[in-house]
């Protein structure tokens, strides 16, 4: 079964967020395609983690 694009000029919630984490040195930040940015974590399961509670929001 194929899945109707929304309206024009609102956009598809499924592609809204994409998260991904980068590494700056010795911590890691979770960054998402529609500009959020989590705060700078030592541990990369918990940057991970931060992006999934975002992306699940």
């Amino acid at each position: 079964m194929q899945q109707k694009p929304p309206p024009s000029g609102e956009p598809d919630p499924a592609a809204a967020h994409h998260t991904s984490t980068v590494e700056q040195g010795k911590f890691c930040t979770a960054h998402c395609t529609c500009g959020w940015r989590g705060p700078a974590r030592r541990a990369r399961s918990k940057a991970r983690s931060d992006a999934l509670e975002h992306a699940s929001a």
